[in-house]
């Protein structure tokens, strides 16, 4: 699986670039707030990767922020969106904006992102604002903090999983013994700290 590439940056339009990687040039396709943080053609450009799957073709799509890269995955995992309109809802609005948007139901700001019609908008709210919100009542400015601490939670997360599949447990179980961790402990742990909480749960 490839998580990250770095290279040459070769070509760059709003939506797809091309990196050289010893000779080889990755097509990637990339939201708007990437591209915005692009260096000029020619340059050095290292991007995080996720690899999507199709009958017919690979498609590689890029990030410069972790935080674009796990609210992709959020929104693929929702039926109906692909990684073309996943990645232009992340082009036609940033991600804390996102992110405060689905934890205050805020359906008429959804509704100005591109492609996004007013029943996937509502499919968006219902499926990720768990995810991503206590939907405690705070302002704006606590509101994002809130978001951002809850991202990274999800990146942690999401590490750890990999983490345990990497040595050899099920995907499933390194899920539940994750998720038990992680709900039993709601104070920031570092990766570390519950992979070892993990290990000690699946041992038993």
């Amino acid at each position: 699986m490839i998580a990250k590439i770095q290279g040459k940056l070769i070509y760059k339009a709003v939506s797809v670039v091309i990196i050289d990687n010893h000779g080889i040039g990755y097509e990637i396709l990339i939201p708007l707030s990437t591209y915005y943080e692009l260096p000029e053609v020619g340059a050095d450009v290292g991007l995080l990767i996720y690899t999507c799957f199709r009958q017919d073709a690979i498609q590689l799509v890029g990030f410069y922020t972790e935080k674009e890269k796990h609210l992709f995955k959020l929104m693929i995992s929702i039926a109906g969106i692909g990684p073309r309109l996943a990645v232009n809802v992340l082009s036609g609005i940033n991600s804390d904006e996102l992110i405060n948007a689905i934890a205050k139901n805020d359906l008429k700001r959804l509704l100005k992102v591109p492609g996004l019609g007013k029943k996937m908008a509502e499919r968006v709210i219902m499926e990720l604002r768990d995810k991503i919100s206590e939907g405690k009542p705070k302002g704006q400015e606590s509101d994002i903090e809130d978001r951002r601490e809850l991202i990274d939670k999800g990146l942690i997360e999401e590490d750890a999983v990999s983490a345990l599949i990497n040595l050899g447990y099920k995907n499933q179980a390194a899920k539940d013994a994750i998720e038990k961790v992680m709900s039993e402990h709601r104070e920031n742990k570092s990766l570390d700290v519950i992979l070892k909480e993990a290990l000690k749960r699946l041992a038993i």
